[in-house]
């Protein structure tokens, strides 16, 4: 197996299991909840990934943890928001709020599925250079990502010549999951 090939499947290894860790916590909540989430307009859906970003950013630049929940939660809430508002873009006006398990799961895959893939192809272009990144940056790309994703909603969904909120929302999946891994290393390297 070639060098880039070795990395190709380092980085899918590791995003994966940081994947199905976001994942399981979604069909955990699914199961407590069920699909209430499903009221949620996409400007909602933004809001609360901009709350989890503010609060990383504030925890990084020396704030009081007084909540106490980790950073690590707080990305994986980021990834499973923008797997919503991506879930919700799919699904048409009349879809019921209450969506079986089954259903959830299946759409939430599906909804991964797109932004893993984009990341794979994007990660062997770049040569994994996310993976020289500090964590704080990436965080600010994702602040910048969900800033760019508001101004569209103000707009009303129009844009002159960027990608949209389903590309800004499938950045964030994949930005939050490479925190996820650094932190994972970063963990492992001082464990």
């Amino acid at each position: 197996m070639n060098e880039n090939a070795q990395k190709d499947n380092r980085t899918r290894v590791e995003i994966e299991r940081e994947a199905t860790v976001c994942r399981r916590l979604f069909e955990d909540k699914t199961r407590d909840y069920g699909t209430a989430w499903r009221v949620l307009r996409l400007p909602s859906l933004t809001d609360q990934i901009y709350i989890k970003a503010c609060r990383i950013r504030t925890l990084q630049d020396g704030g009081e943890n007084r909540v106490g929940d980790d950073v690590r939660g707080e990305f994986v809430a980021m990834v499973n928001y923008a797997v919503m508002a991506l879930m919700q873009l799919s699904l048409t006006d009349d879809a019921p709020i209450y969506l079986p398990l089954d259903e959830a799961l299946r759409l939430y895959d599906a909804a991964l599925q797109r932004p893993l893939t984009l990341m794979l192809d994007k990660n062997h272009d770049y040569d994994e250079a996310w993976r020289r990144m500090r964590v704080s940056s990436m965080l600010d790309l994702i602040l910048m990502k969900i800033l760019r994703i508001k101004q569209i909603e103000d707009n009303s969904g129009s844009t002159l010549v960027s990608e949209g909120v389903e590309g800004g929302y499938m950045d964030i999946v994949n930005y939050s999951l490479f925190c996820l891994v650094r932190l994972a290393e970063e963990e492992q390297n001082n464990g």
